[in-house]
């Protein structure tokens, strides 16, 4: 082949500078575009043999990675399809700088660097980001191919000629630039592969590696070892996901679990494996994992493939937000391997898989119910806030989840919503015709008055999770006609759920009036309120609650409830409640201004006690007048 040099002619400035500049912080992906394409020529070569176009042995087909720090030089090599001078011409020259002049009018445009490479096809020439120049030695597979060599110094002139290699593939020579040697390291190449091309379907080899292998036993019979150099395989080329789940067993899936998260403490509670090929094509496998009340340090564990090359881990515009909680894969080659944000939220295909993964959630989280409920009862605690958290921010999740959504109750029985919802509807309802629900949301310290609740016959659920604040008011809308839900702390029972019947105060207008007094004088808080109301002569003398709506607007506030940071600044405001038919109250009127006042003290304190409310220099004086009491 005689020598050739030539160059693009781009009306525009030239277009490497630009690549440099703007894709400078995302210059690892070189790596996995050059490999990547040495994979594809791969695949392509056994294509081509099984199609019977060639004939020829396709031998072990292997992606080889190297570098030499001393010649600053990093080198992919293949042995897959190769190409012609004509064909390096074509594909790496005239493609390539085809868009070369559009690229130059709209890369200011452009919100990442994988949108501009997946824009205008310059995959190749993401090299130029760490290489002053980039060589191509290749050997087409055609009968009688001369070998090609193709360099190029990042500017629009190249030059081909008759290349050195013998035999069938390509070798991408880089000449790392000074600002790139940390490109030049055993270790970050050993991540970035390991990072990219971890599950490629070619075998990835990066040098070798030692490895501890059984060498018979010594003299006192115990096991020897030696140490043996193997091939540095990178990569699992055929992972669970790309299997049918028929060919797998429940260890298969764990095993691969491990691979994707070696760290990881907890195994997965159970997974899906999706396959579909229509209306888009789409495999993987999402794992369950123990949620409890960690939402945070859960996120971005979806790996995003596209034909077994990893995207990313920022999944959120293909996966529903609260579907982010699970582990696992995602492939799919309708999702270009350059994919940008912008591109996520536009695409019909990606709108698509959405919603087919969160149908398969749901159908899966149901089918586990229907078919083991013990079991999945048994994982609620694991699972439960990733359901609530869906049912929040999925209407189409919670019209499947609400069969499925578990309540449980302070005896640790387990409900639907909707057996729930038949449970309380003829017991918990007021003079209204209201069905209330009655939770707690730390069950020790508001044990009183769960116990006041179970005693008249009524049952207390336990919300305590950090979505519950929100829950509540879901269950309000969505758990059944006329359904309310108060805390058994907001009110003394009697009021939670107001029945028709009425109860008379024994004390008069005067002694009520007279018990306020002293009440208000021994607590003088301006946080509380007291009022004189009454009970049952068996309910507590005092009782010490706040207010339902306010305290809900508070904890909303507190968790991010939208609009209602005005409540989260206002002060705590509680309600006392003097039980005016509780001899104890009769005792403090007929008392000394004195011992009343030690007496309606003594009660309040109790009363905050029971809510965990009375610490500090408050204790310590209840303590004290106790000793003294007894």
């Amino acid at each position: 082949m005689n020598p050739e040099k030539g160059s693009i002619s781009i009306h525009t400035e030239n277009i490497f500078p630009v690549i440099k500049k703007f894709l400078y912080s995302d210059n690892e992906i070189f790596l996995r575009e050059l490999v990547s394409n040495a994979v594809d020529a791969s695949q392509k070569i056994k294509r081509l043999a099984s199609l019977g176009q060639y004939n020829g042995e396709t031998g072990e087909l292997i992606v080889d990675v190297k570098f030499d720090e001393a010649a600053k030089t990093i080198t992919i090599s293949d042995n897959g399809i190769g190409m012609t001078a004509e064909e390096i011409k074509k594909y790496i020259n005239q493609i390539a700088f085809s868009g070369a002049t559009e690229f130059m009018e709209k890369f200011k445009e452009a919100n990442d660097a994988n949108e501009i490479i997946g824009r205008f096809g310059l995959g190749f020439y993401s090299a130029f980001m760490v290489a002053d120049t980039v060589e191509i030695q290749s050997l087409s597979y055609q009968d009688e191919a001369e070998p090609a060599h193709w360099t190029c110094d990042g500017s629009t002139s190249y030059e081909i000629s008759t290349g050195t290699r013998t035999t069938r593939g390509t070798d991408i020579i880089l000449h790392i630039n000074d600002e790139s040697t940390e490109f030049l390291s055993q270790a970050r190449l050993q991540d970035i592969l390991d990072k990219y091309a971890k599950f490629l379907p070619i075998p990835i080899r990066f040098g070798t590696k030692t490895n501890s292998e059984p060498d018979g036993e010594d003299e006192e019979g115990k096991p020897k070892y030696k140490s043996v150099e193997v091939d540095n395989i990178i990569n699992n080329t055929n992972p669970a996901w790309t299997k049918s789940p028929s060919e797998l067993k429940d260890e298969d899936y764990l095993a691969f679990y491990r691979e994707l998260y070696p760290y990881s403490m907890d195994e997965p509670l159970f997974w899906i494996h999706l396959n579909v090929d229509y209306p888009f094509n789409l495999t993987g496998i999402l794992y369950f994992p123990k949620v409890k009340n960690e939402l945070e340090i859960q996120r971005n564990k979806i790996k995003l493939y596209s034909r077994q090359v990893f995207i990313t881990d920022e999944v959120k515009d293909i996966v529903p937000e609260f579907l982010m909680l699970l582990h696992g894969v995602i492939d799919s080659p309708d999702i270009p391997l350059n994919v940008s944000r912008s591109f996520l939220q536009a695409d019909s295909n990606v709108k698509k898989i959405n919603s087919y993964i969160t149908k398969k959630v749901a159908d899966k989280l149901n089918e586990i119910f229907k078919t083991d409920r013990k079991g999945f009862e048994e994982k609620w605690t694991d699972i439960g806030l990733f359901i609530k958290y869906g049912m929040l921010s999925d209407e189409k999740f919670a019209e499947k989840a609400s069969d499925f959504c578990l309540v449980k109750n302070t005896n640790n029985a387990s409900f639907t919503i909707k057996e729930y919802y038949e449970k309380v509807k003829d017991i918990q309802v007021d003079k209204d015709g209201n069905i209330v629900y009655l939770y707690t949301h730390d069950a020790a310290q508001q044990d009183g008055f769960i116990q006041t609740a179970l005693n008249k016959g009524y049952d207390v659920l336990v919300l305590d999770g950090p979505l519950d604040t929100h829950f509540t008011s879901y269950l309000e809308q969505k758990g059944g006609e006329k359904v309310q839900l108060k805390r058994v702390d907001a009110d003394v029972i009697d009021k939670l759920i107001q029945k028709d019947e009425k109860i008379e105060l024994s004390l008069s207008e005067e002694e009520s009036k007279k018990a306020l007094e002293v009440f208000e004088k021994a607590i003088s808080r301006q946080d509380m309120k007291v009022e004189v109301d009454a009970l049952r002569e068996g309910d507590l003398p005092v009782s010490v609650t706040i207010d339902e709506f306010m305290r809900r607007m508070k904890d909303m506030a507190k968790t991010g409830g939208g609009g209602m940071n005005f409540y989260g600044s206002l002060p705590d405001n509680y309600k006392v409640t003097v039980n005016g038919n509780h001899p104890l109250i009769k005792r403090i009127l007929s008392s000394s201004d004195e011992e009343s006042a030690k007496l309606a003290k003594q009660a309040f304190d109790l009363a905050l006690l029971s809510r965990g409310l009375l610490s500090g220099a408050d204790l310590t004086s209840f303590v004290k007048r106790c000793v003294e009491m007894i």
